[in-house]
């Protein structure tokens, strides 16, 4: 693992740890001992290079593990063959009693049973202490998302400040919400899209997704026409380093996923009625619609690229939720 990528783990387990706690300036992180800060970093390169898990991914990991790392730190210990179960539960507890989320408990549970499963296999512990380990129950809640009016509304209005602006900005904004609405796919994806992943005779684009899985996905007429327009400017931004990049900066490198979601939020501007979301929020939606207009759940999981049909079934939830809503407030004997 290179130096940087490491300096930026290490910060974000010390984050981690302050947000942990209800006075961060007061608590200060003890120094993580050798043997565990070698153990997380190892795993950590066996999730990039094993496993080809995102940068995103490994760092979040890392950031977790490593915030155990100063914990356990902290009780006294460390080596891995130390840790036993009532050390882990005293982990979480401490966490949960300073406000951690019942999500951010589930996720950091699991990390570090993720971690201990590993660890048995490279011997760093002879047994695993963490196979006992359970997750705090997370209550579920709908996403918020667009009715169909709001994202009729939302396209219109961008489509109209595009035509105003007359610049490759406002083009290639259109293009990507009607890209990320029209397919559903994740905004790390719309930002990897190189133009021979535009397959323009059978309106579909090729995407490569978690687990570098690949999938083709449809897109409609709108968002069509979309990428017909931005790709007819994008060589008033192309410079040498863009390569085949689909989606450009205004300095010509890729368009990155920060840059993505800033244009998602700055656009839902238009309709303040509606939730403020970002690119996920379009991904809900285009399922939510696609349900509500008689799409089967397997086609709108193989669309969105889910590894667990259970996943997709949240957005049958939604539609089920819309219906209730609109019996309430139209049948008259609701």
């Amino acid at each position: 693992m290179g130096a940087e990528t490491r300096v930026d783990m290490h910060q974000a387990g010390q984050r981690s740890l302050a947000a942990a706690s209800d006075d961060p300036s007061k608590r200060t992180a003890p120094e993580i001992p050798p043997a565990l800060q070698d153990g997380f970093d190892a795993f950590a390169d066996h999730l990039r290079l094993q496993l080809n898990r995102s940068d995103h991914t490994v760092r979040a990991y890392h950031g977790d593990l490593e915030q155990l790392g100063h914990w356990l730190a902290e009780a006294g210990i460390d080596r891995f063959d130390q840790v036993q179960l009532p050390d882990l539960r005293s982990w979480l507890a401490d966490q949960q009693s300073h406000g951690l989320a019942a999500a951010s408990l589930q996720r950091r549970s699991g990390a570090a049973r993720v971690f201990f499963r590993w660890a048995r296999r490279q011997g760093l512990v002879d047994e695993d202490p963490a196979s006992g380990l359970k997750s705090p129950k997370v209550p579920k809640r709908l996403p918020e998302t667009l009715t169909q009016a709001d994202v009729r509304e939302l396209m219109d209005a961008i489509v109209a400040a595009a035509a105003d602006d007359a610049s490759p900005a406002g083009v290639r904004n259109v293009a990507i919400l009607e890209v990320l609405y029209g397919s559903g796919i994740r905004v790390s994806e719309l930002c990897g899209l190189d133009l021979g992943d535009f397959d323009r005779a059978r309106s579909v684009i090729r995407v490569l997704g978690k687990g570098n899985k690949q999938r083709s996905v449809p897109l409609g007429d709108p968002a069509d026409r979309a990428v017909d327009a931005w790709l007819g400017r994008r060589a008033e931004w192309a410079t040498a380093d863009s390569g085949q990049a689909a989606f450009l900066g205004r300095q010509g490198g890729r368009l990155d996923p920060r840059v993505a979601r800033r244009i998602v939020h700055q656009a839902m501007h238009a309709i303040p009625q509606a939730p403020d979301i970002g690119p996920h929020g379009l991904r809900h939606a285009m399922a939510t619609h696609l349900l509500e207009g008689g799409a089967d759940l397997r086609s709108v999981q193989e669309m969105l690229g889910h590894a667990s049909l259970a996943t997709t079934q949240i957005y049958t939830h939604v539609s089920n939720e819309r219906l209730r809503q609109a019996f309430r407030q139209a049948h008259p004997r609701a």
